[in-house]
């Protein structure tokens, strides 16, 4: 029981566990900027593709 009562303060102590946290919020964050920048650059493409297509 020493030993688990050891490895979880342990764990406590380490900064592992938010540094860890951070990394994932700022991954999500960057996702949501990809995701948003790629629905945005394809709507101004899709709309060029059909003003060509037109012209077509």
């Amino acid at each position: 029981m020493t030993k688990f009562a050891n490895r979880v303060k342990k764990f406590l102590v380490s900064e592992d566990g938010p540094t860890a946290v951070e990394y994932a919020v700022m991954l999500a964050l960057i996702i949501v900027v990809c995701l948003a920048a790629i629905s945005t650059i394809g709507g101004a493409a899709n709309s060029r593709f059909q003003q060509v297509g037109a012209y077509l």
